[in-house]
C-alpha cells in the first residue's frame, strides 16, 4: 500500500476548513445575524473553549505592542492551556465595531497558535462575520488606519515592507530589505 504524503498545501487546506467550522459553529450557536456581533458576545465567546481553545484574557495597552500593531495574542505562560492576553491598543476602547473586527483577526492565532497566516485571520474573521473576505479586511484596515500616527507605519517603512513583499513573492532580485517589525496588518499601508 502507498503511503500518501500530504503537502504544506493539504495541511492548510485542512486548517482553513476547520476554521470556517469553526466558525459556522460560532454564528450558529451565539445567532449572530447579518455581519454584527455584539463586544459582549464576543466576550462570552472568549469563554468557549468549542470556539477558542485556550483562555484569553484582553487588556487595553500600548506596551508589548509593536509599531504597526492593532492587537496582539500574547502567551501568559510556557503552556498554550495557561491562556492569553489579547493586547488592544486602547484607541479602539470604545468603538464596538473595531474591537470585535481586530479581536477576531487573532482568535485563530490563539486556536493554531504559530502555523496561522493572515490568510486564516482574514478568513476565520469574515466567516464569523457572514462577510466576504475583502470586506473584512477592509473593515479592519480602516480601523487599523485610524490608529495614532506613533503607532503607525511611516510611508518609507511602508515602502520597504512593500519592497520585502514583492521580494517574497519572487516578482525582485536581489536580497530582500528589512521589514518593518510587525507580525500583523494595522500598520496605516491598508488603504
Amino acid at each position: 500500500m502507498k503511503r500518501i504524503q500530504p503537502t504544506e498545501q493539504d495541511g492548510y487546506a485542512a486548517l482553513r476548513g476547520h476554521l470556517v467550522g469553526r466558525a459556522d459553529a460560532c454564528r450558529e450557536k451565539y445567532a449572530i445575524e447579518g455581519d454584527h456581533l455584539s463586544w459582549k458576545t464576543l466576550l462570552e465567546i472568549f469563554e468557549d473553549r468549542d470556539i477558542v481553545r485556550f483562555p484569553v484574557e484582553v487588556v487595553f495597552t500600548n506596551e508589548g505592542l509593536m509599531k504597526g500593531e492593532f492587537a496582539i495574542p500574547r502567551p501568559k505562560g510556557d503552556k498554550a492551556t495557561e491562556g492569553f492576553q489579547l493586547l488592544i491598543r486602547p484607541c479602539f476602547q470604545t468603538d464596538e465595531d473595531a474591537l470585535v473586527a481586530l479581536s477576531l483577526y487573532h482568535i485563530p492565532s490563539v486556536n493554531y497558535l504559530d502555523i496561522v497566516t493572515q490568510v486564516e485571520a482574514e478568513l476565520f474573521g469574515a466567516a464569523v462575520l457572514g462577510i466576504e473576505i475583502e470586506d473584512y479586511y477592509q473593515r479592519v484596515c480602516r480601523h487599523a488606519d485610524r490608529m495614532p500616527e506613533e503607532y503607525r507605519f511611516t510611508a518609507e517603512e511602508e515602502s520597504e515592507a512593500a519592497m520585502v513583499h514583492k521580494h517574497l513573492q519572487g516578482e525582485s532580485d536581489g536580497p530582500a530589505p528589512a521589514a518593518p517589525q510587525s507580525n500583523c496588518c494595522g500598520g496605516g499601508s491598508c488603504s
